[in-house]
């Protein structure tokens, strides 16, 4: 009798035991269930905050460019180029002198290989700033669709890199709707367009000629590596004294000592808010990169120029037809397809 109550107490202690491992196991997986979806959707919230800061500075710094040359009609863009770029040369040096980001120093080797690069930065800023003057920025941001044509060609012949099929379809509806786009143009400028088409060449042969200056680059630092705030502080740098060059030579000075718009508070405010923002695109772009990849940047920035087109028009009431609206739209639908299928 005592031996069968000993058994049964045995077996009744034994399955205690196990429905206890059985309960602490299901409360394991749930806990781990719980970190799981808390960790995604702390992912997923970087991501959309990343995204969603990218995308708002991005519109918005095209939007103040356009406001600053057109309603003030300010007709010194590439000193509004070298001011932009020196709160970005201030503000990153400031940053890395509280230690809170790190950068190469700006050596002489350093310098002479980044200069070729430099160059076509700085003329792919102005000609930008000179195109907002005079087309609209719906306009603008299907005319740039043509930088991805020229870039597409270039990797091919460059770098031999091989597009498929729905690529090069994306890339022939680009041309499509860029001409169609200009032709239906109600506002159309042939300064501006031969501006625009300018800067589309510049910004291909920026990104063409950065992956091998890159390389070269980072031989000559003493870390061996090139970060991008470094890549940040490099150009803006190197672009002063081009900036300031140029200037004397399109002879903005003149224009500048003339012009009242420099004596009125609001628009300093304007202009300084214009440097922040494009410091902010650098910022928010690496961010924004390093939360999701190559391919969803890419994918977010065509989607991206959907509402720019609309609050460009919209803002500074812009005149269009239908014709003109469906080329936009065309447009815009086209570099979303093309970053669709580059995604593939």
């Amino acid at each position: 009798m005592q031996k069968k109550m000993r058994s049964s107490f045995w077996m009744k202690a034994i399955s205690n035991n196990d429905e206890n491992d059985a309960e602490g196991g299901r409360l394991v997986k749930d806990r781990d269930k719980v970190v799981r979806r808390k960790r995604i959707v702390t992912l997923n919230n970087r991501a959309f905050l990343s995204g969603a800061a990218y995308c708002l500075s991005s519109c918005s710094m095209i939007l103040v460019n356009k406001y600053v040359l057109s309603s003030y009609e300010f007709n010194a863009g590439i000193f509004l180029m070298l001011y932009q770029n020196f709160i970005s040369v201030v503000v990153v040096s400031i940053l890395s002198f509280l230690g809170l980001i790190t950068t190469e120093s700006l050596t002489w080797r350093l310098i002479r290989v980044w200069l070729p690069v430099n160059i076509i930065f700085v003329g792919m800023l102005i000609t930008s700033m000179f195109s907002l003057k005079y087309v609209n920025v719906a306009m603008v941001t299907v005319l740039k669709n043509v930088t991805n044509v020229m870039t597409a060609v270039g990797e091919m012949y460059l770098f031999n890199k091989h597009h498929d099929n729905r690529v090069w379809a994306a890339l022939f509806l680009m041309i499509i709707s860029a001409i169609s786009g200009g032709v239906t143009d109600l506002s159309f400028h042939v300064i501006g367009y031969t501006w625009q088409i300018l800067n589309c060449f510049l910004t291909a042969s920026y990104s063409l000629t950065l992956r091998r200056v890159m390389d070269t680059a980072k031989k000559v630092t003493k870390s061996g590596d090139l970060n991008e705030f470094s890549m940040v502080l490099l150009n803006n740098s190197l672009s002063l004294p081009l900036g300031i060059s140029l200037i004397i030579v399109f002879n903005e000075v003149s224009y500048l000592s003339q012009t009242p718009l420099l004596r009125l508070p609001t628009f300093w405010v304007v202009m300084t808010m214009s440097g922040f923002l494009g410091l902010a695109i650098s910022f928010t772009s690496m961010w924004f990169l390093h939360q999701t990849g190559a391919t969803t940047y890419s994918l977010v920035g065509s989607l991206t120029k959907i509402p720019l087109s609309i609050a460009g028009i919209l803002l500074f009431q812009v005149p269009t037809t239908i014709e003109n609206s469906a080329s936009i739209f065309f447009g815009l639908l086209a570099g979303v397809m093309f970053a669709r299928a580059k995604m593939h």
